[in-house]
């Protein structure tokens, strides 16, 4: 069984039902990607499981135990969360950010010990920041900063990290630097990425584990190949997808795609345009 997942979880805003009975599995030791479009609860999920915000019916599990019930602490050294929108830094220095993710090893006057300096090097050498550590946040390109967020969440020494849209406002170079660094985490430390991303080909090519949410609930969940279909596609995001290979990861990907409109509208998408071909036969 995985060490996290949720049990008929429901989340409301007022009397907005968000998530609706919600049961997933998180795979130990993988990278999960959440997709899906805008307000179908992809964010509220990951705010749920981390408990930054609360929910109403159902749990949180993680290690057997309820996350509500765990100590804030002790639960600070089981996972960590990069949000969408990371607060002002107010003039900090690279490495007094990463210092604060040392807040849940800490005991009386909370000064950094021996063993807590040596995290935050060795967080500073494997995101590449280093040559960066006297820096001021504010000074950094939007790819290095990201760096560093994810540098903090790393000097927690959580075996699960939860990330939230972690490429937003980033051009494609630093989108790529993010993603291969989350999957350089996972690959040689094994540790468990959760995240959730807009973009489908990046999805599948990262993700180990897909999550395919509609209105609050999931369409589909498993490998890249088995969420990442025409069908799936065209019930999550209304459209009508071609599916290819990519030639680097053979993960799929999406070649294009087109609105489906009028009477289609809530049909499934089985017409010649939507079927898995090489990217070779579609040039």
């Amino acid at each position: 069984m995985s060490r996290i997942y949720t049990k008929d979880l429901q989340i409301s805003y007022h009397d907005k039902m968000i998530v609706k009975d919600m049961n997933i599995e998180i795979p130990d030791h993988q990278i999960t990607t959440i997709i899906g479009a805008n307000g179908c609860g992809k964010s509220t999920l990951l705010k749920a499981m981390t408990r930054i915000i609360p929910y109403q019916v159902g749990a949180v599990v993680l290690d057997g135990k309820e996350i509500i019930k765990e100590n804030t602490k002790q639960l600070a050294k089981k996972l960590a969360i990069l949000p969408q929108a990371p607060e002002s830094t107010g003039g900090l220095t690279v490495s007094e950010l990463i210092s604060y993710g040392r807040y849940p090893h800490q005991k009386g006057m909370g000064r950094l010990t021996k063993e807590d300096l040596e995290v935050i090097e060795w967080t500073l050498e494997v995101t590449g920041l280093t040559s960066l550590r006297y820096r001021s946040i504010d000074a950094l390109s939007g790819g290095q900063r990201q760096r560093v967020w994810i540098a903090m969440a790393l000097a927690q020494e959580t075996d699960i990290i939860f990330l939230d849209e972690p490429t937003t406002y980033l051009d494609l170079a630093h989108q790529l630097e993010v993603l291969e660094l989350l999957q350089k985490l996972n690959k040689e430390q094994g540790r468990t990425i959760v995240m959730v991303l807009h973009d489908l080909n990046q999805a599948a090519r990262f993700a180990d584990h897909l999550i395919a949410m509609k209105d609050g609930a999931v369409v589909k969940a498993g490998s890249c190949e088995e969420v990442m279909t025409p069908p799936v596609l065209a019930e999550v995001f209304n459209i009508d997808a071609m599916i290819g290979t990519d030639p680097i990861t053979q993960k799929p990907m999406c070649l294009t795609y087109r609105l489906i409109k009028g009477e289609n509208k809530h049909e499934k998408s089985h017409n010649e345009f939507s079927h898995r071909i090489p990217v070779s036969a579609a040039r």
